[in-house]
């Protein structure tokens, strides 16, 4: 277990590390290029969607055929999604490669996949934890990953920055081999359950859809918050430290917020839990609106925002694996990402739009209050007992 933990934690800490500090590259690739802030986000939101489009597929090859091959392609792809990316000179090709391509990447090398192999190789009593331990790794990635960004694009430029990244994506190639799974032993007079019964299952279960409703919002909030939060300070007249302090601030107490919330979903029930995580972010973004910005109200919202950021994904993935199992793990956690993504794309996306539109953000930030309260109530009716299936009827 300790060998699956550690190579999760450093696989997910340099994909979601690097995909962490996206938001840093807005300002200056869009003056460089002479690009609107459209014309990048609709870049991130594409990334968004391929990678929830990609995910139940990349579970799914997960599931049949191992992780440790997923892994390999889609850190290749990872690598050169980022070099394509620095050599695109019109908006079509830079979607097509910090969009697509390392939007399908990350569905191969993130979270659907690594919790797969972690909720089949840990007990279900430390299954929360455990994957509330590699939650934690991915925002510690954030914490680190973004000051280095940041230091790459000022010493080096944007375009040398992204080759440099590139590079360092490639070690997840040897980190996908701790997580080889040992083959799989099929018990006597248990028929097995096949993909599409299990897709059937989950999608006419209602507990199911309230998860993924309650995770469409997680995705707006945060990719809405991760990529336009340092424009955003800077165009109020805080100095792009300030940004890149806030977002290093909300990986850091991200660390503790997923950690936190894998314990806590060993002990209370994960949907109070989930409800609680999403009431507070609109809490925390009401607050932070309504306060005086400075440097300081922008590292307290950070901060408080960091706890609650990745906090969500152990406690929901968990929480799919109680209800269905683990043998569809990765692609029922793909389809529930999914959603996810989704509303990524379109918080990412209406945040530039509006702000073409508007010259602000505002409208966005009170549309993610309203989002936070509506997936607080969804999850409260969840049932998180385990499926009853009808046993197969004797020969």
């Amino acid at each position: 277990m300790t060998q699956v933990l550690l190579c999760s934690a450093a696989i997910v800490t340099l994909s979601m590390g690097i995909r962490h500090g996206f938001g840093l590259w807005l300002q200056p690739v869009t003056m460089d290029r002479g690009w609107t802030r459209e014309t990048f986000a609709l870049a991130v939101a594409v990334q968004n969607l391929a990678w929830g489009l990609a995910g139940p597929f990349a579970g799914m090859l997960a599931d049949r055929f191992g992780a440790v091959r997923v892994l390999v392609t889609a850190a290749l792809l990872y690598a050169g999604g980022l070099v394509l990316m620095a050599m695109a000179t019109s908006g079509l090709a830079f979607t097509g490669s910090a969009g697509v391509m390392i939007g399908m990447a990350q569905a191969g090398c993130t979270y659907a996949v690594v919790y797969g192999v972690i909720g089949r190789q840990v007990a279900p009593e430390r299954r929360s934890w455990a994957m509330g331990v590699t939650a934690a790794a991915g925002s510690f990635g954030q914490f680190l990953m973004v000051p280095l960004s940041s230091s790459l694009i000022a010493a080096l430029g944007w375009q040398e920055a992204l080759v440099l990244l590139a590079c360092a994506v490639l070690l997840i190639v040897p980190l996908a081999r701790g997580l080889k799974e040992p083959p799989v032993v099929a018990r006597h007079g248990v028929v097995p359950q096949s993909i599409g019964e299990a897709v059937r299952e989950a999608f006419g279960y209602r507990s199911f859809q309230l998860l993924m409703a309650g995770y469409f919002v997680c995705g707006f909030q945060v990719v809405f918050i991760g990529i336009h939060l340092p424009s955003y300070l800077r165009d109020q007249g805080l100095s792009p430290q300030v940004a890149t302090t806030s977002l290093a601030l909300i990986g850091l107490f991200n660390v503790f917020g997923t950690y936190a919330a894998g314990v806590l979903g060993q002990r209370i029930a994960k949907r109070h839990l989930l409800s609680a995580i999403y009431a507070l972010r609109s809490l925390f973004i009401v607050a932070f609106l309504l306060t005086p910005l400075s440097p300081l109200s922008a590292g307290l919202f950070s901060a408080a925002i960091g706890l609650l950021w990745l906090s969500t994904v152990p406690v929901t993935t968990a929480a799919v694996a109680q209800i269905f199992g683990v043998k569809h793990l990765s692609m029922l956690g793909g389809f529930v990402f999914l959603s996810h993504q989704v509303g990524s794309f379109l918080g990412v996306w209406l945040g530039g739009k509006l702000f073409d539109a508007t010259g602000s953000y505002d409208v966005v930030w009170w549309i993610a209050v309203g989002l936070g309260v509506f997936a607080a109530l969804v999850n409260l009716p969840v049932k998180e007992t385990p499926i009853l299936r009808q046993a197969p009827a004797a020969a």
